[in-house]
């Protein structure tokens, strides 16, 4: 597989969230600066060895997930039908994030359940299937060896993804998995650094575009796309 694209939820990223992010993870999407210097008391070197494949993925939560373009399919469709999309829909309100641990690693998930986000990533999911190439049989075989449910493999056999619609649960990655003697110190950094911009609602306001260049490689922030815009 060379390049990717997805569909992500990611705050503007002039938001002191975004930068926060980028900091904690070592890197902005946007600009490609890097970042040294300890974070929350955390030496950078051991931050970047529990956060590479965060660092990797960027900054946010998965709506559609990273895939090729189907045959036929351009950039540059792929382009008008988001910005097409974007411009019918309602900014809504996400709620708070808190910082949680999900099956070992740490992100920002919302601090109560929101249905209005559970229809509408199902419905991004859905409206953007045209745009993706069908999944390789040794992608999948790289998913099934991860171990999924019957359900999460229905999924995956249709949307090339495992979680989404019923499994989709809004999540914005801060860790890889973390090993049993890093969770508690490494939870706690995060609670402090993060904390600040997390007492207000969070308003979910647009999609993102990113894009993988190169199998393996960085994703990138690439454009925005407000909701109402």
């Amino acid at each position: 597989m060379s390049e990717r694209f997805a569909i992500y939820y990611a705050p503007s990223a002039t938001s002191p969230l975004w930068d926060r992010a980028s900091a904690w993870l070592g890197r902005d999407p946007l600009t490609g600066e890097s970042f040294d210097g300890t974070v929350a008391g955390i030496e950078r070197n051991r931050l970047l060895n529990l956060t590479q494949s965060a660092s990797r993925y960027a900054f946010h939560a998965t709506i559609k997930p990273p895939m090729a373009l189907a045959p036929g399919m351009t950039l540059d469709d792929l382009r008008a039908a988001l910005a097409g999309f974007a411009g019918r829909q309602q900014p809504f309100v996400l709620g708070q994030l808190q910082v949680a641990s999900l099956d070992g690693f740490l992100a920002l998930i919302p601090a109560e359940p929101n249905e209005a986000l559970q229809d509408f990533a199902a419905y991004v999911v859905e409206e953007f299937e045209p745009f993706r190439a069908e999944l390789t049989l040794k992608d999948r075989a790289a998913r099934l060896a991860r171990g999924l449910t019957p359900r999460q493999e229905e999924l995956l056999d249709s949307y090339g993804y495992p979680y989404v619609f019923d499994e989709f649960r809004f999540h914005m990655t801060l860790t890889d998995r973390l090993p049993e003697e890093d969770r508690a110190d490494i939870l706690s950094a995060a609670q402090a650094w993060f904390g600040p911009d997390l007492v207000e609602p969070v308003n979910f306001d647009r999609l993102v575009l990113f894009h993988e260049p190169d199998s393996g490689g960085p994703f990138k922030r690439l454009e925005d796309y407000k909701l109402g815009a």
